[in-house]
This record gives C-alpha cells, structure tokens and sequence, in this order.
C-alpha cells in the first residue's frame, strides 16, 4: 500500500474548520447547519417571488429594512439614530477587515479580549497593530486600569464570548464605554452571537450613544440561520467616529446582494413570529444531548454551564485536545481544539475541545458518542 502522510496540524481554527466541511459529522464550526424549519422552508420557496420584488425597489430601501428588522428582533431599537452609519458586508469577517485596516490608519495598539476566535486577533494583527490581551474576569470584574486605557487605541469585545458564551452586562458595557469616552478609545463590539442569548440583546446601541465615547459593531446573521452562507454582516458606527471606515469599505467592496438582504429581512421576520424562541430550544437541546452522553466520564467537564450560544466548550481533563481531535477523524467525526482561542497563551487551550450544537440533533448525538467512545476506550 502506497504510505498516506498524516494530515498537518492546522495553523488556525478556520483551517481546522475547512477540514471538516465534507465530514460525515461536522461538529467544528460555529456556522448554523442545522435543518430548516418549515416556516424557514417556505422562505427559500419564495425566492423567486423576492428576486423579482428586489429588481423593482432601491437597494437602499432593501438593505434599510433588512439592517431594522435583524437589529430590532434582537432589542437594538437605537441604532436608528440620527448619527447612525451601517454598511453592509459579505460576512462579519468582510466587517472585521475594514475596521482592522480603518483602526491601523489612527492607532498601533489594541486591548483584544482573551480567550476569542482566533480570526480577530489574527485580522488585527494582519493590519499592522500590536495587541494586548483583556481577560475576561478583568473585563468582566470592575473597571479597567486607567494606564492600560491610555496605552491602546481601542478595546475590542466580543459579546457574547467564543467560546465561553460570557455576555457583557448592560451596566458593564456602561462603565466600560464611559471610561473609553474619558480616555478617546475606540469601543468595538462582536455580537455574532447575540441572537442565542436573550442576556445580550438589551439594547447595546442606546448604551453606546448614551456614553460619548467612539464606537463600532459588528453584527453577523450568519450563526442563526442554515442559510448555505447566504448571510450578511453589518458594520454600525456613528459618523463622526474618526476612522476611515467608509473610505476602507469602498476600496473592498459595493454592496452586498439585494436578494441576500431581502431573504434575511424574512428570515429575521420568521424569527419574530417564534422562530427565534424555537432556535433556543433546539440549541438547548442538543447542549443537553452533549453533556448527557458525556455525563459520568472522568475528567470531563463543562466550564460554561451557563452559555447559551450555539457552541459548547468541553474540557477534557488531562488529555490532549489535538490527541482527541485526531482520533475522532478516526470516527468520521470533526470538533475544534481549544489552543487558538488562547491568542495570547495558547496552552491554556490545551484541555479543551468545542463542539458545535447548531447542527441536526442526529449528528450531535452521533459526535457525542463517539467523543464518549475515544475518552473512553475498550469500554
């Protein structure tokens, strides 16, 4: 038999993802594939119908009542002021990019939470600006230091956390955002995962343009929906905020795909009408699927009993997080080791293992047993 040189270790976690795409059991990345649900289903019908009512109308009426009514489902009434600028793109990494470049045109430090998706600090870095790490019981327990503050051009947060599901407090985001006013720092938001955890979706932009200080969002619907990565990310800042974000998306981009808009604008209104609630459940279900299987084998545990979001973090005692991800492509099955989330000391993540739960319950209970079936060999 010819000799199969063992695949190499991926450099990052959308490598890690990559290799999983035509898995039999795909539990790595974060995106939504579960089935559609019928009333999702009755939308993919009516594409034909929206194609030809998109041809009719502005685009900017499309995009407007797409960006109001995603915004709104999730309690952000205030992005409708005045001030406010929201540009659409291909995806939230798209958004990411223009504000990672936008940033580096005025600043050379940002203060990036610690543990995140490896794609931010990577973005970041990639545009030129050096980053310190803000762990997340820091940011979480009480005010940041003041000499940190005046060190850094921006903070940046995701919220709620990937993978630790942590959500930033309504009364949190407030102190935070007023010391980033007091110091002339950037506040920037990831909220990709905001529509798993009602704890998130107070109404962050009233909180922002109540503060003063300068800020930027980033919204993402492609977590939520099994959309065959038809989705939008969406760029929100107030004008002026004194970064080029403007100029940086025009050299990236146009648009995004009126069609695309018009069906999340549909989709956001399924969701409305008990969709949203029905996604929770689902979700809820198959974390309960995943630490039920698990339940009872030694050294497991599950660090963030109180995330909501579609993705759940096991830890794995003292085994290897790399060990274990081998051998479950053994079984036809795909997670994502931890390490990369730990940008900043990666060896923090060297226990952990993330699973992806917004995916048909079936093949959350077959990666399940089949983690249970490695951690516990011969049994």
């Amino acid at each position: 038999m010819p000799h199969t040189r063992p695949t190499p270790v991926p450099g990052n976690l959308t490598q890690f993802e990559h290799l999983a795409l035509s898995s039999p059991v795909n539990l790595a990345d974060g995106h939504a594939r579960q089935e559609l649900t019928p009333g999702q289903s009755r939308i993919v019908g009516e594409l034909p119908a929206l194609w030809a009512d998109v041809l009719a109308r502005p685009v900017e009426e499309v995009e407007a009542e797409a960006y109001r009514t995603y915004f709104e489902l999730l309690g952000q009434y205030g992005h409708r002021l005045p001030s406010t600028r929201v540009l659409s793109c291909y995806s939230s990494s798209v958004a990411m990019e223009i504000f990672a470049r936008s940033l580096a045109a005025v600043a050379d430090t940002a203060l990036l939470i610690h543990p995140t998706f490896d794609n931010i600090p990577d973005i970041l870095r990639g545009a030129g600006l050096a980053l310190r790490p803000l762990e997340e019981e820091a940011l979480h327990g009480g005010d940041l230091d003041p000499a940190v503050l005046r060190s850094v051009g921006c903070v940046f947060v995701t919220t709620p956390n990937n993978p630790t599901g942590r959500v930033l407090a309504e009364e949190r985001l407030r102190a935070l955002a007023a010391q980033c006013a007091e110091h002339d720092v950037v506040l920037a938001l990831d909220t990709s995962f905001r529509g798993f955890d009602t704890r998130a979706q107070y109404d962050h932009y009233a909180v922002l343009d109540g503060s003063g200080c300068r800020w930027v969002v980033i919204e993402d619907t492609g977590k939520l929906w099994p959309t065959l990565e038809l989705k939008v990310g969406w760029l929100v800042f107030p004008e002026p905020v004194g970064l080029p974000l403007s100029e940086v998306y025009s050299d990236i981009l146009l648009g995004v795909s009126p069609l695309v808009l018009s069906m999340v604008r549909r989709f956001a209104e399924d969701a409305a009408g008990g969709g949203l609630a029905e996604l929770h459940r689902f979700i809820a279900g198959n974390r309960a699927v995943v630490r039920e299987v698990l339940a009872g084998v030694p050294g497991i545990g599950f660090p963030h009993p109180h995330s909501r979001g579609s993705v759940e973090r096991v830890e794995l005692g003292a085994r290897s997080a790399l060990e274990v991800w081998s051998a479950l492509r053994e079984h036809g099955v795909h997670a994502l080791p931890c390490r990369k989330f730990h940008w900043a000391d990666p060896a923090r993540g060297e226990h952990g293992l993330r699973v992806a739960l917004a995916r048909p319950t079936s093949s959350v209970l077959a990666g399940a047993r089949a983690l249970r079936s490695v951690l516990l060999p011969g049994r």
